[in-house]
């Protein structure tokens, strides 16, 4: 079995809930505290061990590339005046055996087809796939670790999942599990794009971690345009169910659903109450809110 070690960041949205903060500033770049949602999303592909970054962006993502890329300016000023914390902050971003990879969609045709402009990179190897809105804290290794380490245990595509409120599925992919591997890995029987809460199978909602086989691309490719006029990624693993074995992973961890404004703030005080500079301090201005 091949190694898992290419992530793709679908990071090519319009943010339209966030206006206008996202007008000109692309929602992945939003900071939690003093560090942007994509950075928080790429640790975690690091942490796991991957070593190329494929990044599917728009037009308006240009501030996604040049977070990656070398800051002459900036690491010449921050040498001259001795912030050497600062410089080593801003020179390993990403570590030197990092390979950062950009891909233009040109259209925004939804996640499936965000996936398949990917498919002549990934080649005939199993990748991640990182949706840096949804930010989850397991403290320590992170949820793609996790899923690839259960990947090289049943050697299938694995999607994450947790329980969400039944009143909510409308918003989520949602998953019909058939038996048990363990307590936390189940077989997919069926997966269905947004139902109503009369025809979702269970409370299961997919969320932004995925490890998937390569054979999901000819699945992207028969797939039709689905639910907002999308090539939408659930309908390709509904196709994929019929190929082979799919797993659902009920991960460790707390999911922060940064593409919503709630999420977001939530994950902002959060990280800040963990931040070791602001901790004390904040958590005393917290404290004396009325």
């Amino acid at each position: 079995m091949k190694k898992v070690t290419k992530a793709i960041f679908p990071v090519a949205g319009l943010g339209t809930r966030f206006l206008p903060a996202t007008k000109a500033n692309p929602k992945e770049m939003l900071p939690i505290v003093d560090k942007p949602l994509i950075q928080y999303a790429a640790e975690e592909a690091v942490i796991a061990g991957i070593t190329e970054l494929i990044f599917i962006t728009g037009r308006t993502k240009r501030s996604i590339t040049d977070h990656f890329d070398k800051a002459y300016e900036l690491e010449t000023e921050l040498e001259k005046k001795s912030k050497i914390k600062k410089l080593e902050i801003v020179r390993n971003i990403v570590p030197g055996n990092v390979t950062c990879i950009y891909i233009r969609q040109a259209e925004p045709l939804g996640l499936g087809h965000a996936v398949l402009c990917a498919k002549s990179i990934i080649g005939d190897s199993a990748f991640a796939v990182i949706l840096p809105d949804d930010l989850i804290d397991d403290g320590s290794r992170g949820v793609t670790k996790q899923m690839i380490d259960k990947y090289e245990q049943v050697n299938s595509s694995i999607i994450a999942v947790e329980n969400v409120p039944k009143k909510d599925v409308s918003k989520y992919g949602i998953v019909e599990t058939i038996g048990t591997n363990e307590r936390t890995l189940f077989k997919i029987n069926s997966i269905i794009e947004k139902p109503t809460s009369v025809e979702a199978p269970s409370t299961l909602g997919v969320v932004g971690r995925y490890v998937l086989s390569p054979e999901i691309f000819s699945c992207l490719e028969e797939t039709s345009k689905g639910v907002s006029n999308e090539i939408q990624l659930t309908d390709a693993i509904s196709l994929l169910l019929n190929k082979e074995s799919v797993y659902a992973y009920e991960f460790e961890g707390v999911r922060y659903d940064c593409g919503s404004k709630l999420g977001y703030m939530q994950a902002s005080v959060q990280y800040a109450l963990k931040d070791k500079e602001i901790k004390d301090e904040f958590f005393s201005y917290l404290k004396g809110i009325n």
